[in-house]
């Protein structure tokens, strides 16, 4: 008879959890250097036009400081002047830019401060003049200019009920454009007759550009009547403040102008380029599991949903994997990038919809040998927690149960960076200086 496999010792599970650990760190390294937005900006910049008076530089999201760096390396002292807003603590020094920082996801007052400084400095701007328009992942929240009478509170609360009910970007930007002064191709109108460039690092599924950064300079293809059909769907009308209501109400009945649409005027001088994405990330992600020994595979760059709910799809990935070597057997990695939501219950904790999809694995994955999920935001912040994700491993129920904590009541709580932060299974990276949305790994030796 063939013996049984001996059980590995619990000295060789803690070796191999380790290296598994140091390779996808390693894979979601490589994934961050292809999102470089100081590299991506640099490639796409050329020699201003022979007629440009003046170069103005404006931007917005958690990159655009980074952007905003190879802008002054390659035009140095050509910068007239510069505007560019970012998240706390993403803040870099800059020359010829000033940089300021603002709240996300939740907008602030300087946020306002910082979008109506933007605003002027596009109205001063004349028909010679160049106005170069750095935009990433983070834009939207980072540039709140309430359309009258709205104030800012009361965007901060519509805001809160969006992401609270789990609404996807595209619902969420497609409300804000319609709420804002800014917002769905409104700095572009403001910029009008300057010629107007904008490089855009996507942070959003298929990259849409009128999406990513809810799209400041790109003509918008959403309505008022798709605001609110989103509202009504989430179940948030009759919460909604009086004056965001009454304010989309008159948008729905032709009361007030829509946002500009394609074929209008305003965008006869100004191109859109976008300069980095998921997918780009991805498959440097791909290239690293290779050279570390692993066959990699790449499910989608499109992954959405409930981050709980999309665990499952991954841990049923790995059972199958173990037990019948399907799709590929080990050692193999399997890839997806995209943006989940997670739905609060009533008295939640703190956590991000990365360590909560990560809990949710480490339920669907306890027991496997040599296993290990990691979820991580590639901004290098997960929901309002310094940790960028979290790993999962098939031990992690176990050595949570040795200090009475129970997985399932945490998940309950959405209440993922207590559990894992203990554990010292956090992914902590500080901020990354990009944003091209999330990366999602799962590796068996």
């Amino acid at each position: 008879m063939p013996k049984t496999p001996s059980k590995p010792s619990s000295r060789s599970a803690s070796s191999t959890e380790s290296q598994l650990r140091r390779e996808a760190t390693a894979i979601f390294r490589a994934a961050l250097a292809a999102a470089d937005p100081y590299q991506a900006t640099l490639a796409h910049l050329k020699p201003l036009p022979k007629s440009t008076k003046n170069l103005y530089v404006i931007g917005a999201g958690k990159a655009a400081s980074s952007m905003a760096r190879a802008v002054e390396k390659f035009y140095g002292k050509q910068i007239h002047s510069g505007i560019i807003v970012t998240k706390q603590g993403h803040a870099l020094p800059l020359k010829h830019i000033k940089c300021l920082e603002a709240s996300h996801p939740v907008p602030d007052e300087a946020g306002v401060d910082a979008a109506r400084q933007i605003a002027q400095l596009c109205l001063n701007a004349g028909k010679d003049d160049f106005i170069l328009c750095l935009i990433s992942g983070g834009a939207s929240a980072l540039l709140p200019f309430p359309a009258q009478p709205i104030t800012l509170e009361e965007k901060q609360r519509t805001t809160k009920l969006l992401l609270a009910c789990g609404a996807t970007i595209h619902e969420l930007n497609c409300v804000r454009k319609h709420l804002s002064a800014l917002k769905g191709g409104q700095l572009a109108h403001l910029s009008f007759p300057a010629r107007l460039e904008t490089l855009i690092l996507s942070d959003v599924i298929g990259d849409p550009l009128d999406v990513i950064g809810s799209g400041p300079t790109v003509p918008d293809t959403s309505t008022f009547a798709d605001a609110w059909q989103i509202l009504h769907k989430h179940r948030l009308i009759a919460k909604l403040p009086a004056s965001v209501r009454h304010h989309l109400e008159q948008g729905v009945n032709h009361a007030i102008p829509e946002t500009p649409k394609p074929g209008d005027r305003i965008f006869s001088k100004l191109i859109n380029i976008l300069i980095g994405s998921n997918r780009l990330s991805l498959h440097a992600a791909q290239s690293k599991a290779k050279e570390l020994g692993y066959k990699p595979i790449l499910l989608s760059t499109s992954l959405d949903g409930e981050a709980s709910e999309a665990a499952k799809t991954f841990a049923a990935i790995a059972r199958e994997i173990h037990a019948s070597g399907n799709p590929a057997k080990a050692p193999v990695a399997i890839l997806a990038g995209g943006e989940t939501t997670v739905n609060l219950a009533a008295h939640h904790g703190l956590g991000g919809r990365n360590q909560e999809m990560a809990l949710a694995a480490a339920i669907g994955i306890e027991t496997l040998p040599s296993t290990l999920f990691l979820a991580a935001g590639t901004d290098g912040t997960d929901g309002p927690t310094d940790a960028a994700g979290a790993f999962a491993t098939g031990t992690t129920l176990a050595r949570a149960n040795k200090i009475d904590f129970d997985a399932r009541d945490f998940l309950t709580r959405n209440d993922s960076y207590h559990f894992f932060k203990p554990l010292n299974d956090l992914l902590i990276t500080g901020p990354t200086g990009t944003n091209v949305m999330d990366l999602y790994l799962l590796l068996i030796r």
